[in-house]
């Protein structure tokens, strides 16, 4: 697994896990291999795991079992200051859920994080940029159909747009998750958690993946990778899917070649189109439901109305 890379050095285990012996390197590997299923949360958790034990070893902590809550509340200190409280609340996570598993498997006597408080962190409005319906207009026109890379960049903008997807969930799809139900176009998306999520297609979402279909030739690859990455020096689709990294690239890309200044991300999409759904006389309730949301707390995150509001009392202040 490309995401167990970070736990390694040259082929070694940090010092601190190859001097609890076989059996505990052993576990603490079947941690990020068995335990873990998500690989964004597992890259994740081996990067602040990794970086951590360094900081151990620098310290002059001689093993896992040695480990105690001071050092833990003085390494999450550390990243709360040169860091965002929510990527310092992630790395806690997993030093606490990895000593868990130590516990258990008897390789520590106890959870040196279990005590540790992390920073306070109250979210009550997203931090993701959005575009105005107009400006994601522009950046749909400005895609060049007449290629394969256009038809693909469109539908995979596009799906993001109208169905709220997840970049996640969009580049999981294969050819056969675009199907007609009802004589309308669905599209069947692999949520966090292996929930699958199902979607009735906007009306404009359904041309641009009837064209990226028909003119990349995928429909007789049902088991394919709906968006995939294009050869290099061919300008032709591969059989490769398409990576996040490449998705994001391209997204920045784009959005500079259509002149958009606002500086967006593969999960402004799912914003954008949430806040243009609210806007047009959308429920909240529904709104959650369509973006595959537990609860509609969350889906107000991405409710970004009441910017305007801030916008017009700003103008007031007339000097």
């Amino acid at each position: 697994m490309n995401e167990l890379a970070p736990l390694t050095t040259a082929g070694h285990l940090p010092a601190l896990v190859a001097a609890c012996g076989e059996r505990g390197a052993l576990r603490f590997l079947e941690f990020f291999a068995s335990n873990i299923r998500n690989p964004n949360t597992r890259r994740a958790y081996a990067q602040a795991v990794v970086a951590f034990l360094a900081w151990c070893e620098e310290a002059g902590v001689a093993s896992l079992a040695a480990v105690q809550p001071l050092h833990v509340a003085a390494w999450i200190e550390m990243q709360t200051r040169e860091h965002s409280a929510p990527t310092a609340k992630q790395r806690l996570a997993a030093l606490r859920h990895l000593f868990d598993w130590l516990v258990v498997g008897q390789v520590v006597p106890a959870n040196a994080a279990a005590s540790v408080r992390g920073p306070a962190h109250r979210v009550k409005r997203g931090k993701t940029p959005v575009l105005a319906p107009a400006e994601a207009r522009a950046l749909l026109d400005s895609l060049d159909a007449a290629t394969p890379a256009g038809l693909r960049d469109r539908a995979l903008i596009g799906l993001m747009v109208y169905s709220f997807a997840r970049i996640g969930a969009a580049l999981a799809m294969r050819v056969e998750d675009v199907y007609v139900q009802n004589r309308r176009l669905w599209v069947r998306l692999h949520e966090k958690g292996s929930k699958r999520h199902e979607m009735p297609c906007h009306r404009n979402l359904e041309e641009y993946l009837h064209a990226y279909l028909d003119g990349a030739g995928l429909r007789g690859d049902p088991k394919g990778p709906l968006f995939r990455t294009i050869g290099r020096g061919t300008g032709k689709l591969t059989r490769t899917a398409m990576p996040q990294a490449n998705a994001y690239a391209m997204v920045q890309r784009r959005a500079a070649a259509a002149g958009l200044a606002t500086r967006i991300g593969n999960h402004s999409f799912r914003a954008t189109g949430i806040t243009a759904y609210l806007k047009n006389g959308g429920t909240l309730e529904k709104a959650a439901a369509m973006a595959n949301h537990a609860s509609t707390r969350t889906t107000q995150l991405y409710d970004r109305r009441p910017d305007e509001v801030t916008l017009d009392e700003v103008e007031r202040v007339l000097i």
